[in-house]
């Protein structure tokens, strides 16, 4: 009895432990830069870290015809045919201006401009993935129609994917399970108040990009900096807002929350600075980056604007358990569902490092030796399907067995 208690209390612990971590926003977004940093292409994949500013080596090379590309539903290799084969098989060839992170898959979603096309990037093997037995804009490939491209795209929590093109008249949604399933909406429906701004009109409207708050609702910032609260549902966007005091010709390109709630914005003309603007009122300040700026066209996060308020609880909170050196390893998420947790890596020096998974009775259930290349490097691990349902602690160690990370998580 003494020995179920102890376990049950280990769990509500580690249960009040993950709350905490999962309320925690991810430190990084990806951000789709040039391979230069004084470029303005639109061809590369960085990482960017959200607290220091930092920025990594190129993670993909969208140029890079070596690349292969696999059909999303067979697996199978694929290459283009026919007119324009050059230009579609490129993963990035003809500039990419929307992408997503999808946390639950750790895949970012995206689409070239002028290129029918919805495609992903799996980050654990970092192989490339093209939805090549429907179509993703109903829009000829290489179309002159520059209100058409998708220059906006995000998830909402519940993994549900949104793209919107330059002209509001293409709202499309999408899913990332085994079958991808591709839906046009239709075009978005200018909300009553918006006082004769459209968010239809290209030259105001177009451009910027799109995220989710933790309830679902979509937001879109333009390049003209406008916010527009767009329901998914009913496609009704309602300009809610301007941008004040950004730089005279900013023009918003990407858009990602931060670390505390914020909405960083970047820019692939005006790419010398980023802003944070504060969802409170909807003013901006300079982002702090300590190596400088990548110009960026677009810019993909895992976080959430939140709005949902903070749930009170009447019953006395469990000790919660803060992990060791949070910044050099963060994991989720946890508690852990689905048979998979993902680590990432921060501020490790690059080697080879030791993860061990124990049960509550210190018995190893997972061994393995994980390769760190570089910062933000993410690793997921699969679990046995026979694992029991408990709390087990996760231990990295690295070089003469040094502990590195120490943290307990749930497997549901």
């Amino acid at each position: 009895m003494q020995k179920k208690l102890l376990t049950t209390t280990l769990l509500i612990g580690a249960l009040g432990m993950a709350a905490v971590a999962n309320a925690q926003n991810s430190g990084f977004a990806y951000a789709i830069t040039d391979l230069q940093a004084t470029g303005k292409d639109w061809n590369a994949l960085r990482k960017l870290d959200l607290r220091t500013g930092e920025f990594s080596d190129v993670l993909f090379n969208g140029t890079d015809t070596r690349n292969q590309a696999y059909d999303a539903t067979t697996k199978k290799a694929w290459t283009a045919m026919g007119k324009y084969a050059k230009e579609i098989q490129t993963p990035f060839g003809t500039g990419v201006a929307a992408a997503a992170y999808d946390n639950k898959t750790n895949r970012l979603y995206f689409t070239p401009m002028y290129i029918d096309q919805l495609r992903y990037i799996d980050l654990n093997t970092m192989k490339l993935y093209y939805v090549t037995d429907m179509q993703f804009t109903r829009t000829a490939n290489m179309s002159k129609n520059e209100g058409a491209i998708i220059t906006r795209m995000t998830f909402t929590p519940d993994g549900t994917g949104y793209a919107l093109s330059n002209d509001g008249n293409n709202f499309i949604r999408f899913t990332t399970g085994k079958k991808t399933e591709i839906k046009q909406m239709g075009a978005l429906v200018d909300d009553s108040s918006n006082c004769g701004i459209s968010v239809h009109t290209f030259c105001i409207c177009g451009g910027g990009d799109m995220f989710s708050d933790d309830e679902g609702k979509l937001y879109v910032i333009t390049a003209r900096n406008n916010v527009f609260a767009v329901d998914a549902e009913t496609k009704e966007a309602k300009l809610i807002a301007y941008i004040r005091n950004l730089p005279k010709g900013f023009s918003t390109d990407g858009a990602a929350i931060t670390t505390d709630g914020k909405v960083l914005l970047s820019s692939i003309h005006n790419g010398t600075a980023y802003f944070v603007a504060d969802p409170t009122n909807w003013n901006a300040k300079p982002f702090e980056s300590k190596n400088g700026i990548f110009p960026s066209s677009d810019l993909a996060s895992a976080n959430f604007l939140k709005t949902k308020p903070e749930k009170k609880d009447s019953l006395a909170k469990p000790v919660q358990i803060v992990p060791d050196n949070l910044s050099k390893v963060n994991i989720y998420p946890n508690p852990v569902s689905g048979g998979q947790f993902t680590l990432q890596f921060n501020q490790l020096t690059p080697g080879t490092y030791h993860l061990e998974m124990m049960n509550l009775n210190g018995q190893a259930v997972l061994l393995r030796d994980i390769n760190v290349q570089s910062q933000g490097q993410s690793e997921t691990i699969s679990l046995k399907s026979s694992l029991p349902k408990s709390v087990y602690l996760i231990r990295i160690t690295g070089a003469n067995s040094t502990a590195v990370f120490n943290q307990k998580i749930v497997v549901l």
